[in-house]
């Protein structure tokens, strides 16, 4: 009768290691000894161990949330904040905005990756000022390229028709009749740029401004209180960067002019710390959508 030999129990008892071993290799038949616990490590080497691991993975995270936050800021949206009258009741002095750079960014490359837009009539836009380029402007487009533009009193007219503006606002003002009758023949306005002046003469026809192709009309939605394109002319493609998205804060600032304004506009005059809480900002227009 055959007999079946067992192996040492020493053998048993050996380490399984990874599982794989080369044939022929010998197998370390070494019993472990029994009670033997992995000793703890200890707070000096504990904080070593963070140190060298940690800080890495952190500055690592770190610079990732720059970069992103970075291409945010560069390509999708910018915070800002309106400092004038010239677009109440649309936009009220102390409003701050976060502005959508995705859609109307000069042209470039990152046109080609980003879902980039044209800019339409009637729009909030943001641009680069004609007079000084490192300032920002906020303004509503009226004239597109190619359109003919004239003004008679406070009615817009483009092209022919009449243009409906519900957003528009005309405080009472003394005449003025470079604004009255736009394009102006003559020039009665010290506040119109003498180079502008001299560009509207050159593209009347009849009484209407003929708009180049690429340039655009902006004008401010409080008429009587906006230096606009009426006074430094028209604004280019490539100065237009982007649209008011939405007011995500609104301090209480009063106007310079005298425009009856909203009941959530109104300074509280109460002594109480609440009247002084709900005065110090414009609640009701945080997270309002501009249009």
């Amino acid at each position: 009768m055959s007999r079946v030999s067992t192996l040492p129990a020493e053998i048993d008892a050996a380490p399984m290691g990874d599982g794989l071993a080369s044939a022929g290799a010998p197998v370390d038949a070494t019993p472990v000894p029994s009670g033997v616990a992995a000793q703890p490590m200890g707070l000096r080497q504990a904080i070593t161990h963070d140190v060298v691991h940690g800080v890495p993975e952190a500055v690592s995270s770190l610079m990732r949330t720059i970069i992103v936050a970075l291409f945010v800021l560069t390509f999708v949206t910018q915070p800002m904040v309106i400092p004038s009258e010239s677009m109440e009741h649309t936009l009220l002095v102390g409003d701050f905005l976060l502005m959508n750079r995705s859609e109307l960014a000069p042209a470039g490359i990152w046109r080609r990756i980003l879902p980039y837009g044209s800019v339409q009539r009637g729009e909030i836009v943001t641009f680069h000022s004609p007079l000084n380029a490192k300032e920002y402007l906020v303004k509503r487009v009226i004239g597109l390229p190619g359109d003919r533009l004239r003004i008679d009193g406070n009615q817009v007219w483009i092209n022919g028709q009449p243009l409906d503006e519900p957003y528009a606002t005309f405080e009472p003002v003394a005449g003025n009749p470079y604004l009255d009758r736009f394009p102006a023949k003559v020039y009665s306005d010290p506040g119109v740029e003498p180079g502008w002046w001299k560009q509207m003469q050159q593209l009347t026809q009849n009484g209407e401004l003929v708009i180049p192709q690429g340039d655009y009309f902006m004008m401010g939605d409080n008429r009587n209180h906006s230096r606009d394109s009426r006074y430094w002319g028209f604004v280019t493609r490539n100065q237009i960067i982007a649209r008011p998205l939405v007011i995500y804060f609104s301090l209480s600032r009063p106007s310079r002019t005298d425009m009856q304004q909203a009941s959530d506009d109104k300074l509280g005059h109460e002594s109480d710390l609440s009247a002084h809480f709900k005065g110090f900002a414009r609640w009701k227009r945080i997270l309002h959508v501009v249009h």
